[in-house]
């Protein structure tokens, strides 16, 4: 073995680098990767045109983000622990503790995919139903939480101001955000007497969401004036403001389509359903155009650093927030009639798919490598003197 190679395998401290101390580094970003593979089955299942076993692979794909998540679920508490003061420091260290959002929004995949592979597309009946119903306000409560506390443990624990800027802030926020974006996936098919609970809650959610991811990205936009482009291998987290408008764009049209007609208030007010449903839909449009100028400052700076870049595991923004845009552009398609638009999100679908293996590939290769999951080289880097 070279000296070079030997020492890739030993830690700052010189000594032989084991599994023990490769979970130790086990960062709350790693549930970026289930969110985007939950994100890509939900895509699989809402894609306009398919063909024959293309439900089977949206299940496998499922199915997979399931043994992912219960996988990285396991290493995060063997992490706590080895190590449980680096555990109880992950929650509000400046780099890791906002991708425990992505712990969350990872639920709401699995969630979202129950949903789709058991009614929507399967067949599951009413015990399923009720069964989402009561998790979806176990998750809408449980996130809201997540994004009062993290923000708040970030003013008055953290010691270090001002914070540096980071993508990954949106995340906490989107937590709650996607409780809108899970509410009009199940509204469909709930009794209507929970649904208008549902759809209520669902805007409420959104709208708060919505609001936060704004003030966010004028502090995005803000922070790419003052200071330029993210270095190369963390620009993939560019793709992550995109999510905001787009996911509000398809809990807005999903959520009108859903109206109970002939339930409580639009009883008596037949006229706002249709009123609600056009207005959704041209708002949707207006914001579609805002998150698609994001999504191209995102591309032109992944395109302008490509050549520099190295795998971490924000790269998986690729693929999540994304999703959302391909939802949001199929879902503006369907509502407007448009075979065309609706071949635009069917190729963006496809697009995603690659990209997602690329991802896939470049994550594993890095495990492998030894550049992440390491110490020194994760989100969890300069948590303790140590590192």
């Amino acid at each position: 073995m070279s000296s070079e190679e030997e020492s890739d395998e030993r830690g700052v401290e010189g000594r032989k680098v084991g599994i023990r101390d490769r979970l130790r580094h086990f960062t709350w970003a790693w549930f970026t990767a289930t969110m985007s593979t939950g994100g890509l089955s939900i895509l699989i299942a809402e894609t306009p045109h398919k063909f024959r076993g293309l439900h089977e692979i949206g299940l496998a794909i499922f199915i997979l983000d399931l043994i992912l998540f219960l996988t990285f679920s396991t290493c995060m508490t063997l992490r706590s622990i080895i190590d449980p003061p680096r555990f109880k420091q992950s929650l509000h260290h400046p780099a890791e503790s906002f991708f425990f959002g992505g712990f969350f929004l990872s639920v709401n995949t699995i969630l979202s995919n129950v949903q789709l592979y058991g009614i929507t597309h399967g067949p599951c009946g009413p015990w399923l139903i009720t069964t989402l119903y009561i998790c979806y306000w176990i998750y809408a409560i449980c996130s809201f939480a997540t994004s009062v506390a993290l923000y708040w443990m970030f003013i008055v624990r953290h010691n270090l101001h001002p914070v540096p800027f980071s993508p990954s802030w949106f995340l906490a926020g989107y937590s709650a955000m996607l409780t809108g974006t899970l509410a009009g996936i199940i509204a469909g098919s709930q009794p209507e007497e929970r649904r208008m609970a549902v759809l209520v809650s669902g805007v409420t959610f959104q709208g708060f969401g919505w609001m936060l991811s704004f003030l966010l990205i004028v502090m995005y936009i803000y922070h790419l004036v003052e200071h330029g482009l993210p270095p190369p291998s963390a620009r993939p987290g560019m793709f992550i403001p995109v999510g905001a408008a787009a996911f509000t764009v398809l809990v807005l049209v999903k959520l009108a389509d859903a109206i109970p007609v002939s339930y409580g208030y639009f009883a008596g007010h037949p006229g706002a359903v249709e009123t609600l449903q056009t207005l959704a839909v041209f708002t949707g449009v207006f914001l579609w155009m805002f998150s698609f100028w994001l999504f191209v400052l995102a591309v032109m700076g992944v395109v302008k650093g490509i050549r520099e870049m190295s795998f971490v595991l924000p790269w998986w923004a690729l693929i999540f927030p994304n999703v959302g845009f391909t939802l949001a552009t199929v879902s503006l398609g369907r509502a407007l009639g448009s075979e065309a638009i609706l071949w635009v999100g069917s190729v963006m679908t496809a697009l995603l798919v690659v990209v997602w293996l690329v991802t896939a590939v470049a994550c594993v290769r890095a495990v492998w490598l030894r550049r992440i999951m390491w110490p020194g080289k994760d989100e969890d880097r300069g948590m303790f003197k140590e590192d």
